[in-house]
């Protein structure tokens, strides 16, 4: 995966992932766009308290990560939506394994890009969602060193505890959707031992063509 590429995923799945102020009823009504620009800013702070310690030791970012990314992530929705049909087939130790490889998969390719990200390189569009709405995307672009531009786009769904993440697709290309046609295709090639082996691919960090260069 190009560097550029990457940071522009970490910066928009980080920014997904700040601690609500409200849930629930009055979560519903808070603007999908809003809760990526309040994470920003906390995300950054975070960073900026100690980032030349980060520089130096980049697993402490998996702290941040934890903190701002994993518990507004909607883990479940992402895996089951990468499983597809074999959701139902997998046991459910398997389903918990598959959860837990895919998001750390995503943690760790995204967590060490964190550090190129700064606050002039993310442009969030302001989002119109009705209070009623349960899903929505919201459209940003990432600005890379040189000057060009990467159109984002967030998808997040709204739940009883807000607002979540639950896919991101740059330039057109879905993170789901890439990582859906690699391991259904192998899941259906090897039947049982399918699911065993894309949570050991996951494991070991490998990633789909699609999103790996």
């Amino acid at each position: 995966m190009k560097y550029p590429r990457i940071i522009a995923v970490a910066a928009l799945l980080t920014v997904a992932s700040t601690t609500r102020a409200s849930a629930g009823a009055q979560a519903a009504y808070e603007q999908p766009s809003q809760v990526i620009e309040t994470a920003a800013q906390e995300t950054l702070k975070a960073l900026n308290a100690d980032r030349e310690g980060y520089r130096k030791d980049p697993a402490k970012i998996q702290g941040i990560v934890d903190k701002y990314l994993l518990p507004h992530f909607d883990t479940q929705l992402a895996a089951r939506s990468v499983l597809g049909r074999y959701w139902k087939t997998a046991t459910p130790a398997q389903r918990q394994e598959f959860i837990t490889a895919f998001i750390h998969s995503m943690l760790e390719n995204y967590g060490r890009a964190l550090l190129g990200f700064t606050a002039n390189t993310l442009k969030v569009y302001p989002s119109r969602v009705s209070p009623g709405q349960t899903v929505a995307t919201v459209r940003t672009e990432v600005t890379r060193s040189n000057g060009a531009q990467d159109s984002v786009i967030f998808y997040m769904e709204n739940t009883s505890e807000g607002w979540k993440a639950f896919d991101v697709h740059i330039d057109g290309v879905s993170y789901i959707l890439s990582y859906r046609e690699d391991f259904q295709s192998q899941i259906a090639q090897q039947g049982k031992q399918g699911i065993e082996a894309v949570i050991k691919r996951l494991e070991s960090g490998e990633k789909p063509a699609q999103i790996s260069h």
